[in-house]
């Protein structure tokens, strides 16, 4: 059965020139994709024949044949041609199939990529690109993959950091890699070409609006109802009031879910080393963690993630979020 391409599979064709005629790029890790398709458009296509050799379309807007006539079009002034469709999957079946005969037999000098939030293999036309091993899939890090990609990202930009500054950076951000990648860029300003340590990450959370929900973790995992909601208040102060709510859920699901796997380790007889190789963070994390889950049991974690979701829910269905979360902080804490 194909399997679909990773994001550094492209990269690495795209530092060699060796493009293949079409992709398709898929997934729920848009800011990764994004990414991968900034880095194709200003290397790809000289900068001076941008112009005459880059098309970016829309599915349900363009009509495919003008998709294929511009894919079939020679490159001026340069050695290939870029396309761009975005929003494939707003074409219909009828729609997609008119480029299977474009599939069958491409243009060598033009790189064309379909871009879906979704793809249905069971279509001729997202099958034919998954079985010429062309499909590329972005999908969310997991949670031990996020450290290695915000050094491969800092490598990128020219920064100097080690492992436990990275993991200190995804501790008090999260895994949410377009948080990340800001962070990065206001070290990356601040620190220039010295090396980065954990302090500095330190300082620059202290000045951060991500630092507070660092310490509102902390303070609901070590049960503090009076810390909790004054870490909280201060938070939607300062947040922005529509995005900071559900941003909230997510954290302290994240939370709850790594002090799980901590009380887990710690019921199997398990210390503080394989704690720190299982959940792949450097040691001077792992004391508090591990403080912070001998405070919770197998049902405190359960309640918690139960809570959550309604929390999640009533957010979602328009209620007020302050009442929502002091009640949902309050419980926690209990």
């Amino acid at each position: 059965m194909p399997t679909d391409l990773h994001p550094e599979d492209i990269l690495k064709s795209l530092e060699k020139r060796k493009l293949a005629p079409f992709y398709l790029f898929y997934g729920p890790n848009e800011f990764r994709l994004e990414r991968v398709v900034d880095a194709i458009r200003n290397s790809y296509i000289p900068e001076g024949a941008r112009d005459f050799n880059l098309e970016i379309g829309y599915g349900g807007e363009v009509d495919a044949g003008k998709i294929i006539h511009q894919a079939q079009t020679l490159p001026f002034m340069a050695p290939n041609r870029l396309i761009i469709v975005r929003k494939t999957e707003a074409y219909t079946t009828e729609q997609l199939e008119e480029f299977l005969d474009y599939l069958e037999d491409p243009s060598p000098s033009t790189c064309l990529i379909f871009i879906a939030s979704k793809a249905d293999f069971k279509k001729r036309f997202f099958k034919k690109i998954r079985s010429s091993g062309l499909s590329v899939l972005f999908a969310e890090l997991k949670e031990n993959q996020i450290v290695p990609w915000i050094m491969r990202t800092a490598k990128e930009l020219g920064m100097k950091i080690d492992g436990p500054s990275c993991a200190y950076l995804q501790q008090t951000v999260g895994n949410n890699l377009r948080d990340l990648y800001a962070e990065l860029i206001k070290l990356q300003l601040r620190h220039e070409d010295r090396k980065v340590t954990v302090d500095d990450v330190k300082e620059l959370a202290v000045h951060s609006r991500v630092y507070s929900i660092f310490e509102l973790m902390d303070a609901v995992s070590s049960r503090d109802i009076g810390e909790s909601l004054s870490v909280l208040n201060r938070f939607l102060e300062e947040e922005d009031k529509t995005g900071a709510p559900l941003r909230i859920i997510g954290m302290l699901n994240r939370q709850t879910r790594i002090l799980w796997r901590v009380k887990s380790i710690l019921d199997k007889g398990g210390r503080a080393k394989e704690v720190s190789e299982k959940l792949n963070m450097p040691s001077f994390f792992i004391g508090n963690l591990l403080n912070q889950a001998r405070r919770w049991s197998v049902d405190d974690f359960h309640r918690a993630l139960s809570l959550l979701y309604q929390a999640d829910g009533l957010l979602k269905t328009g209620s007020r979020p302050k009442p929502v979360l002091e009640n949902l902080i309050l419980t926690l804490c209990r």
